[in-house]
């Protein structure tokens, strides 16, 4: 680990995507809208008969008790828990759209609750959710469901609860151990009270446990993260996501309650991810990808070794390339080659079900280019290595011809011992995993165009 230095760290923190898909959702248009999505979902259904892939299902709750100043996700502050019960009445429109045009019992190999604080319902609204989802849907045995947890909202009776509706895996939103750094970010959540939620879940027999970490943010140091770092260690999660957190005060409101100075530097937070990665390898975590990892013998460590990892809206998973229905506001799906946005606002998207329409306002059909650079972006997110013959074979192309360019921008990176070329693939390096967006971002057609990357936050 020793040969990731901080220098190198430093050269490659350029914004860019976080490839949960390609192209990104930043390039979503208007343009797209009910119509496509429907023809999409009609194109699925009229599919062969058992060819059809599992579905993936996203819901969106977007409520929160109280902000946390650091997020950047769509979410409504509220103490009016009534407003949860209006809201399932719409996810009960959308997803009766949804079987007018699929027909009930679509199997389902995962679900992802995400919010907002999908904790915020009660247990008697959770029940009914899920009532719901299998009502119209069939969840097949060994699937991925899971939950995101706010530890200020559950005790182990409720951790008893989403295990009795089937949720098989947890993540817990921790950020940061430090009673000052919380208090920064307006979320202040003792440990002890996270170390027996964990503890609890092992008890009920949840599969995997995540954590949720975050480093940048005010007050932190160095040292400071250090120290949640060893009471991570000692929780020892199945998981852990460590995300860098991005400053965007201009198009995050809650950001602005954050005061600049307090922000580490440049040269702090690039510690911090460096002395993390240490920590967590010679801790026994397996590195995933990106800011993920997890201990050997989690289901996600098994898949990468075994080459089956994949990558979706909700990140790296062990699922096959699933369609993903995505029901709530703002939520983010993908059938066949095209992927659909609903209305941002929860007005927006209440109005749009009440007459009787999907609430899709924008999306993207993929072009022939799309798909071949997808193919060719999660290859390398997924598997860290790719044969050109592969992509030959499926898109019959020549793939040093046609991305010529590609390959003598990645002529840098090897020098810098984050790939290997050569005459049959390109492999990213032990040490290259750590930069992986960067290597992706170079197939990137849309970002290689403009080099626009304000947009996004940075890859380190």
């Amino acid at each position: 680990m020793s040969v990731i230095t901080p220098q190198l760290l430093t050269r490659f923190d350029v914004p860019g995507p976080r490839y949960t898909s390609y192209p990104t959702a930043d390039r979503f248009v208007e343009a797209f809208g009910e119509a496509d999505y429907v023809q999409a979902l009609r194109q699925r259904q009229s599919g062969t008969v058992g060819k059809q892939p599992p579905l993936s299902l996203y819901v969106h709750i977007p409520f929160c008790e109280s902000l946390c100043y650091y997020c950047a996700c769509n979410k409504i502050i509220t103490k009016h828990k009534e407003r949860a019960a209006d809201y399932l009445r719409y996810l009960r429109k959308e997803v009766e759209l949804h079987t007018r045009h699929l027909g009930r019992c679509q199997s389902v190999s995962q679900l992802h609750l995400g919010g907002g604080t999908p904790t915020f319902m009660s247990d008697e609204e959770l029940r009914q959710l899920m009532a719901l989802l299998r009502e119209h849907f069939e969840f097949v045995p060994g699937g991925e469901y899971s939950v995101e947890v706010d530890p200020r909202t559950v005790d182990e009776n409720r951790l008893a609860v989403l295990a009795e509706l089937g949720f098989n895996r947890l993540s817990f939103g921790v950020q940061d151990f430090d009673p000052a750094v919380q208090k920064a970010v307006h979320r202040i959540q003792p440990a002890e009270q996270v170390f027996a939620l964990v503890e609890a879940s092992r008890r009920l027999g949840f599969e995997s446990v995540n954590v949720d970490l975050i480093y940048g943010l005010p007050l932190q140091t160095p040292e400071s993260f250090d120290r949640t770092l060893e009471q991570v260690k000692s929780l020892r999660p199945d998981r852990i996501a460590l995300y860098a957190y991005a400053h965007l005060p201009e198009r995050f409101k809650p950001q602005r309650r954050i005061h600049a100075q307090e922000l580490p530097a440049g040269a702090a937070k690039v510690a911090m991810l460096s002395r993390s990665l240490d920590a967590l390898t010679d801790a026994g975590y397996v590195y995933i990808g990106m800011d993920h990892f997890a201990l050997p013998d989690d289901a996600l460590a098994v898949a990468k070794r075994q080459g089956r990892l994949h990558r979706n809206f909700q990140g790296y998973s062990t699922q096959a390339d699933c369609d993903l229905i995505a029901l709530g506001v703002s939520s983010i799906g993908r059938i066949g080659a095209t992927y659909s946005q609903n209305a941002k606002t929860l007005e927006e998207y209440a109005d749009l079900l009440d007459q009787g329409h999907f609430p899709v306002v924008r999306g993207l059909a993929l072009t022939r280019d799309d798909l071949i650079r997808r193919s060719v972006i999660m290859a390398l997110m997924c598997q860290g290595h790719l044969q050109y013959e592969s992509i030959n074979l499926a898109w019959l192309v020549d793939f040093k011809t046609l991305f010529a360019p590609e390959l003598r921008q990645l002529e840098d990176m090897q020098a810098q011992g984050l790939v290997q070329l050569s005459e049959t693939g390109i492999q990213v390096t032990a040490m290259g995993w750590f930069f992986v967006r960067g290597v992706a971002m170079v197939f990137d057609r849309y970002l290689q165009a403009d080099r626009n990357r304000t947009r996004f936050s940075k890859i380190i």
